[in-house]
């Protein structure tokens, strides 16, 4: 049975047709619901559809596939990416680009099978994650600064207790976190995943579309250049306009 919405991007008719029939055949985990001849009818059918993966064609005239991230805000990257190509040189770009996995044409079973293989492996792999760090964020008995989340860092895990981060930022597809003592670290995982994970701990605040802070380490606010917050550490986060009044009520209330 088809868990997993996927769709085809490929301006070759036959390339498309081809790779459809193949996932009917040999991969029925997933389900095509949708096939796109360039880039702009992809992005339109990710943002109708939201599937989980994505077969993306790399030469494609008009645009590149490398360049379908340029169309989605951070929070809008819930779904993998899946390169096709028929060129060795583009898988180092792909990898560049965060793409799970890259095949080459003429496509061959095996590899085809391989990679959604590991794609789903790493999404049931997510889903635990979460469910992990969930259960370690209720967990009751711990005092609230002592909790711990669970963070991907390329192919580790970093496990942080939430009084050691000062603040995350965003950086597309991933987030740099920053912690107390100066240390940085680059996690592949997008901002609205942190806010999404840290929803019920009311000392972080995401006061802007690039930043999640800690309430706790806030060392001063200034108005200039449009809001900036000053932090623990001499790092800094900007404040939104729209989120100014929140951010001044729990700062005041001393609810974070």
């Amino acid at each position: 049975m088809a868990n997993y919405p996927c769709i085809i991007i490929d301006d070759e008719s036959m390339a498309r047709k081809l790779l459809h029939a193949m996932l009917q055949s040999y991969c029925p985990e997933l389900e095509v619901v949708a096939e796109c001849a360039d880039l702009p009818s992809g992005v339109k059918a990710i943002k109708k559809f939201g599937p989980k993966l994505v077969f993306l064609d790399i030469e494609m005239p008009g645009y590149s596939g490398l360049e379908l991230l340029d169309f989605f805000d951070e929070d809008e990257l819930t779904f993998d990416v899946i390169f096709i190509t028929a060129y060795n040189e583009y898988a180092i770009q792909a990898f560049k680009f965060s793409a799970i996995d890259y095949l080459l044409k003429p496509l061959q079973q095996q590899h085809l099978k391989d990679a959604v293989a590991r794609f789903i492996k790493k999404t049931e792999r997510q889903s635990s994650r979460k469910l992990e760090a969930l259960k370690t964020n209720l967990n009751v008995e711990e005092p609230i600064g002592e909790k711990r989340i669970v963070v991907p860092i390329g192919q580790t895990l970093k496990f942080l207790r939430l009084s050691d981060i000062l603040l995350i930022k965003g950086e597309g597809a991933y987030s740099e976190v920053i912690l107390a003592g100066g240390e940085k670290l680059l996690a592949s995982k997008n901002l609205k995943h942190f806010e999404e994970m840290l929803s019920d701990i009311p000392r972080f605040f995401r006061s802007h579309k690039s930043y999640i802070i800690n309430m706790h380490d806030v060392v001063e606010y200034s108005k200039s250049d449009g809001g900036v917050i000053f932090m623990k550490e001499n790092h800094t986060a900007g404040l939104s306009a729209d989120k100014l009044e929140e951010f001044m009520k729990l700062m005041a209330g001393g609810n974070a």
